[in-house]
């Protein structure tokens, strides 16, 4: 069973950065595409931004020119660098991978945005 381990920075401030990691535990068969949804309290969990094996990147609106998905297939591993941090991007931050039609999720992290 595919495990993604999440991690990184959890609390941040107005304005800086933060950067979060998710490992998947092995090489993702079929793997199509991987990144992060976040889900506010009282909110819908909303996709972040998703990268496909081959590079091709999509982000909310809300997030476009201060977010930035990666990934490094040798490592089965992907990245989230996020700029410019706002209030709003308070929530749980989840990772996700799907292949052969199967999500696999990582364990959430509460990420605050907080002066």
């Amino acid at each position: 069973q595919v495990q993604l381990v999440e991690s990184g920075g959890g609390l941040g401030k107005p304005g800086e950065s933060l950067r979060r990691s998710c490992a998947a535990s092995e090489r993702i068969v079929n793997n199509k595409a991987m990144g992060w949804y976040r889900q506010a309290p009282g909110k819908e969990r909303e996709l972040v931004a998703a990268i496909t094996s081959a590079g091709s990147t999509n982000y909310a609106d809300s997030v476009k020119g201060r977010f930035t998905i990666s990934r490094d297939n040798a490592k089965n591993t992907v990245y989230l660098q996020m700029n410019s941090l706002k209030p709003e991007d308070t929530a749980v931050y989840y990772c996700y991978a799907y292949a052969s039609r199967t999500h696999y999720w990582g364990q959430g992290t509460q990420v605050p945005v907080s002066s």
